[in-house]
């Protein structure tokens, strides 16, 4: 199984509310990711989900059972954090196998499992290795070998990748997906990083402020957000926003218009929404980002594949590749289609 139901949770420190009455429903074998800012409460609620934080209202269900006031070793789920939190003076193999020992099982159980999860993370070579002989991405494969070997209905992710250089994040993302490919378990994953989001999740809830603005698949979340802050924090670079009024001419309107950087295209100066004065062009390879002063509208960023013939204080104008490209937004910062 390895469902997961979320009813009316609260979170209360003292007067301060940081998780407001989240209701949401996590299915058996799915991965959810958790995204949202410093200070949104995706780690709180994620910890309370595990037992490590009280839920100060509502109800947490995993597999039908209400587990609210069940401490953590009743819930049947497993945590890797930040920290690999690893055993310096133990080998892999017996910091994989310590939760097992801990607990009474038979040895032959403990190196059958150890041996199962370390074929699984391709840890076989190390381990009768110190922490300290190990790579920082093999260090998160123990961490996560140890998860695995408690067999647990789920697993919980805290930003378990952000102690990794670039490289190895792009690695241990890979290795991550695959796990949860091969073991079929529910995984629920804690990150600010949207890359992360967008390339691990079958859905992605985004929170703000401690309230879900979104829960949808990586592409209902891009192609149709319902509002402005889902609009502007997935994807990179952000959406494009620029007040009705500079695009109409008229204070009439109390909207928001929102294209993605790679939907807008350039034209002759007068024939397209608006005007632009380039200011940078950033080439990366494969695709080129110019950087756009757009007077009292603000700034856009304009993305093409290969290079765009623009130079930097050239004035452009700028249009939608289609008009079923551009979000428009009410003054409540809600979608309007």
């Amino acid at each position: 199984m390895g469902t997961i139901s979320l009813q009316a949770v609260e979170k209360w420190f003292g007067d301060i509310q940081v998780i407001k009455g989240i209701d949401l429903d996590i299915g058996a074998g799915e991965f959810v990711v958790f995204v949202g800012p410093s200070g949104c409460g995706k780690s709180t609620l994620l910890r309370m989900i595990g037992g490590l934080e009280d839920t100060s209202r509502g109800s947490i269900l995993i597999d039908g059972n209400d587990v609210t006031d069940q401490p953590p070793s009743k819930r049947g789920l497993t945590m890797v954090f930040q920290s690999y939190a690893l055993y310096p003076h133990m080998s892999v193999r017996e910091n994989m196998g310590f939760a097992l020992k801990t607990a009474g099982a038979p040895k032959q159980e403990i190196d059958a499992k150890v041996s199962a999860a370390a074929d699984t993370l391709k840890l076989g070579p190390y381990l009768e290795r110190r922490p300290k002989e190990l790579s920082g991405g093999q260090r998160q494969r123990v961490a996560i070998g140890r998860s695995i070997v408690r067999d647990p209905t789920a697993f919980l992710f805290d930003e378990p990748l952000s102690n990794l250089d670039a490289a190895l994040r792009v690695e241990m993302r890979y290795e991550i997906a695959k796990l949860h490919q091969d073991l079929g378990r529910t995984m629920i994953y804690v990150t600010h990083d949207q890359v992360e989001a967008m390339t691990l999740a079958d859905r992605i809830v985004v929170l703000e402020f401690g309230e879900i603005a979104q829960v949808g698949t990586p592409r209902e979340l891009y192609e149709r957000p319902q509002n402005l802050f889902v609009a502007q924090f997935i994807g990179s670079p952000k959406m494009n926003i620029i007040e009705a009024r500079h695009v109409t001419g008229t204070d009439t309107a109390a909207q928001s218009v929102g294209i993605r950087p790679e939907h807008l295209e350039f034209c002759s100066p007068g024939e397209g929404i608006i005007d632009a004065r380039a200011e940078i062009v950033e080439y990366l390879g494969a695709d080129e980002y110019v950087l756009l002063d757009i007077g009292e509208a603000g700034s856009a960023t304009q993305r093409t594949n290969g290079a765009s013939g623009v130079s930097p204080g050239q004035t452009v104008g700028l249009r939608p590749k289609h008009e079923n490209l551009v979000h428009l937004f009410d003054s409540n910062g809600r979608a309007m289609r």
